[in-house]
């Protein structure tokens, strides 16, 4: 037996979330069984768990979009019992169960070997979100940006993926313009590597459909008003990396920027990447991140303790990210 967070929809078409016990049997998919050690708490998940998002469309459903553990049992002849490994997307804590248990069964081919020299919780520390983070700043180098060439945007900057970005970002020399709402964590941001701090309702609202050039690049996890109005600051042949919709999945924005200063829109799909680009994002982060810093962009709860910060991280109350030790 193990214990998961498992999710149940009752009666009224509302969610219930619950730790309780489950058999290695319950598994849905069991081609390869990981005894998971660390977890973390995404946006994706909190909306899962409260059900104040789409994301779960089959119950019961073990959310948690991020593991890293060990290989238990294996039917493949790409894994053995032992092996380190970590899982962030494939559609696991959506249409197949996720990380936020004790044990996970999984296809093969979803897994990723865990870069040394990080532990699973360090890899969890960074998980989806700095991953994500990672593949941005791979889009920016892919399409020839270069730190001489101007300032760079990172909107969400204080949640997980824009705590990330501003890290390799400013890692790499480039100097970085934090956006956020909140402003008490100016200190904290320019910890990370931020040159500069904005406030979020200078991009938040209805723009002009081409302003004055300000950035290079962008790093956007918000969507909506705040990902057109980047555009439409973006110098001419600039990037912009999409990879976000928290203020919303709304675009409403010209082709100005675009066929008026050549700007380059990069979506970023984190969820199915296949695994040579993987791996590359990954031994990247394990070389490339301070980890002295990771920790303090962490903060760690119990699996239980990950429903109540559920509802936190919807209010806007998390600052980085949440790793959640599913054995506590």
């Amino acid at each position: 037996m193990f214990r998961a967070l498992q999710l149940h929809q009752i009666e009224d078409q509302s969610t219930r979330a619950a730790v309780t016990e489950l058999s290695p049997d319950a598994f849905p998919e069991n081609e390869v069984q990981v005894r998971i050690d660390w977890s973390t708490l995404n946006y994706k998940d909190a909306l899962a768990i409260t059900g104040k998002g789409a994301i779960v469309r089959h119950f019961p459903m073990v959310p948690g979009i991020d593991l890293a553990g060990v290989v238990a049992h294996s039917c493949s002849p790409d894994w053995s019992p032992g092996d380190r490994v970590l899982v962030n997307g494939w559609g696991i804590g959506e249409r197949h169960w996720g990380g936020l248990a004790q044990m996970a069964g999984l296809k093969s081919q979803w897994l990723t070997p865990l870069p040394e020299p990080l532990s699973a919780r360090q890899a969890m520390s960074i998980g989806t979100a700095g991953y994500t983070a990672m593949l941005s700043l791979m889009a920016l180098e892919r399409h020839g940006l270069t730190p001489d060439q101007g300032e760079v945007l990172v909107t969400g900057a204080s949640g997980g993926v824009g705590t990330f970005a501003t890290m390799l970002l400013a890692r790499h020399g480039y100097r970085v313009i934090a956006a956020t709402g909140r402003t008490e964590e100016q200190d904290y941001l320019k910890a990370l590597g931020a040159a500069g701090i904005i406030h979020r309702d200078e991009l938040s609202g209805q723009g002009r459909p081409l302003g004055r050039a300000r950035w290079a690049g962008v790093i956007d996890s918000v969507g909506s008003h705040t990902l057109a109005n980047a555009c439409a600051h973006t110098h001419e042949d600039g990037v912009v990396a999409a990879c976000g919709l928290a203020q919303g999945m709304d675009f409403p924005a010209t082709v100005a920027p675009f066929i008026l200063r050549g700007i380059t829109l990069s979506g970023i799909n984190s969820v199915t990447r296949p695994q040579i680009e993987r791996g590359t994002a990954w031994s990247r982060l394990a070389r490339e991140l301070n980890i002295d810093l990771l920790e303090t962009t962490t903060r760690e709860v119990s699996l239980s303790g990950a429903i109540e910060a559920a509802d936190e991280l919807l209010a806007g109350r998390i600052r980085g990210r949440l790793v959640v030790n599913v054995n506590d």
